[in-house]
């Protein structure tokens, strides 16, 4: 869900922002935490919260779980606490917390930025993939189905003078994509700062849904990864990958079944009886 309040979210302060993201994430916790479990959640005071609720126009933090319950599309989903029985770990329990995440994802699916990336993507003369740390499996894994439809795409490094040398070929018309999550790493700064100077355009993949402006990619896709303190699922972006990938297909039509075609043919050609 996203909750619409009565004050625009550039208004917020970084901690209130905070608390949205929260809401906006979590509404099912939420609407079962006291005041103070989420204060102690998130690293804040009772105060900053009850300020929050003020500020969004309710009177009281009970007011906001009355605006958030009104707000909520669904009952609340009760998978997480089934993790562990017993100390034991659920595979079972543990995939379906996976499609609580992939819901939630899609739940916040903003059809209109995903139609503007496949656009991106599809019409950008070169395409740069940046990800740091467990991201860049995931700029792998595009830059794989990328190529493989034809398109023009170029791994950036990760870090240090490595990742100038490449962002500094992206000009205008290009598209540069990043994986941002938890938090703009001091990479990402310099990918969206430089963007103002080169002219390309920026895809972000994010796990916020209240990003302050200065953070702020062109274009940018929500994937659900879990809370701050749990361990970061990748299977939500991962599927949002591969939907993306797919739509660029379907955009592309004969132009990408045409370069699979001739993979195709050049491995059977090259490799056949190996």
């Amino acid at each position: 869900m996203e909750l619409c309040l009565s004050v625009s979210p550039g208004d917020l302060t970084r901690a209130e922002q905070k608390i949205l993201d929260y809401i906006n994430t979590n509404p099912d916790s939420f609407l079962f935490s006291s005041i103070g479990q989420l204060a102690q959640r998130l690293e804040l005071s009772d105060a900053t919260v009850s300020r929050f609720a003020r500020h969004a126009g309710c009177t009281d933090f009970k007011d906001l779980k009355n605006l958030v319950m009104e707000q909520a599309s669904g009952p609340a989903a009760k998978v997480a606490a089934t993790l562990s029985r017993d100390d034991a770990f659920s595979p079972a329990a543990w995939l379906e917390l996976q499609q609580l995440y992939l819901q939630k994802t899609a739940r916040n699916l903003n059809i209109t930025e995903f139609d503007r990336a496949v656009e991106a993507l599809t019409c950008a003369k070169r395409i740069f993939l940046h990800g740091k740390n467990a991201s860049s499996s995931l700029a792998q894994m595009l830059a794989f189905r990328l190529r493989r439809l034809g398109l023009p795409v170029s791994l950036l490094p990760s870090a240090g003078s490595e990742l100038l040398e490449g962002l500094v070929q992206a000009r205008a018309q290009d598209l540069v994509v990043m994986f941002s999550f938890s938090k703009l790493s001091r990479e990402g700064r310099i990918i969206l700062d430089y963007s103002k100077d080169a002219g390309y355009q920026t895809l972000a993949f994010v796990s916020r849904t209240c990003i302050p402006a200065e953070e702020q990619a062109d274009i940018r896709l929500f994937a659900y990864r879990g809370e701050e303190t749990e361990y970061h699922s990748m299977a939500a972006p991962s599927a949002l990958l591969d939907a993306l990938v797919v739509a660029v297909a379907q955009r592309l039509g004969r132009q990408g079944t045409g370069a699979l075609e001739e993979l195709y043919q050049m491995k059977k050609k090259y490799f056949s009886g190996v």
